[in-house]
């Protein structure tokens, strides 16, 4: 009981305007996590940007009132080569700080690096290997899906273990997965790694 009250509840948001990831995971002090709730706030790409940002909203507003987090993580934008899908990322991401600050919650950024290397402890992960971890993280049965989901539930587990007041993942910080899966992928990959920039396809 009391390990339960002292958990931190996080909405984890991997911002788009077609599909927006959202992710609410409880951790406990000890950097276990618990599954809340997974999803994507989708918007029609027919329908004017003031609707879709509005239908955005909604989802996620909808989430902050039946789950009432106590901090919102965001995937930070990075500036892509299709600028019209970083403008709809932006945007997204905009509607998502604007609301937790309506909410009188407290927000932050996190880049796609930062999030890979806290959950995966390598920070050039591809989407598979976040999904692999997110779910062993969890006990999920499955892969979280989407993508855009999992994404959202790794943003969220990043924010509580580095962002939420907890050690930046490190040698001594690693849970013994992370620990192992970091060593496995340097023994896969001798070559330097680089975090590449997260591209997305929505719009």
């Amino acid at each position: 009981m009391g390990a339960v009250s002292r958990s931190l509840r996080v909405l984890g948001i991997d911002p788009g305007l077609t599909r927006c990831g959202i992710g609410v995971v409880d951790v406990s002090p000890n950097r276990t996590a618990s599954l809340v709730h997974v999803g994507v706030v989708r918007s029609s790409t027919g329908d004017p940007i003031e609707k879709r940002l509005a239908a955005i909203a909604a989802g996620i507003r909808s989430i902050l009132r039946e789950h009432d987090p106590q901090v919102v993580a965001v995937e930070r934008v990075f500036a892509q080569n299709n600028r019209h899908s970083v403008m709809g990322t932006a945007q997204a991401s905009g509607i998502a700080l604007l609301l937790a600050a309506e909410h009188g919650i407290p927000a932050a950024t996190h880049t796609p690096s930062e999030v890979k290397a806290a959950i995966t402890g390598y920070g050039s992960a591809d989407k598979l290997q976040v999904q692999t971890m997110v779910a062993r993280v969890l006990r999920l049965d499955a892969l979280p899906q989407p993508a855009d989901a999992a994404d959202a539930l790794a943003i969220a587990l990043c924010h509580a273990w580095r962002g939420g007041g907890s050690p930046a993942p490190g040698e001594t910080t690693l849970t013994p997965a992370q620990r192992a899966w970091r060593d496995a992928e340097k023994r896969r990959s001798p070559s330097p790694r680089v975090a590449r920039t997260h591209v997305r396809s929505d719009a």
